[in-house]
């Protein structure tokens, strides 16, 4: 991706992946693993939803070979990956915490003002 580095401002860090938001493009960019992903808000936030609906609890009790990996796509994103059960919840987490920060940033414009951030 051809993204100015100077124009992504970081949103959350995590030790397996980091998101940043460009203003520019209007996109939320996220590296988790070898990968970097671009979305639109409401890509961003549907995938997220889609990854919280991953059953947890399933892939921890089912012995059975086929719930050891999780199939996690956005395709109009180019993200597609066979996740393990920690790799599925560092990913959550990575989500999670970009919404969370996502939503005080929204809040403290809604709050200061637009000004309160030159």
């Amino acid at each position: 991706m051809n993204i100015d580095p100077k124009c992504l401002k970081e949103l959350y860090q995590t030790q397996k992946g980091i998101t940043w938001q460009c203003d520019i493009t209007n996109r939320i960019y996220m590296k988790f693993g070898d990968s970097i992903t671009a979305f639109r808000i409401q890509d961003f936030l549907n995938f997220r939803r889609k990854v919280n609906t991953v059953n947890i609890h399933e892939m921890i009790f089912n012995l059975s070979d086929d719930y050891d990996f999780e199939l996690i796509e956005a395709p109009q994103n180019g993200f597609s990956s066979h996740l393990t059960l920690c790799e599925v919840i560092q990913l959550r987490d990575l989500l999670d915490g970009t919404k969370f920060s996502l939503d005080v940033t929204s809040m403290l414009y809604e709050v200061l003002g637009e000004g309160a951030f030159a």
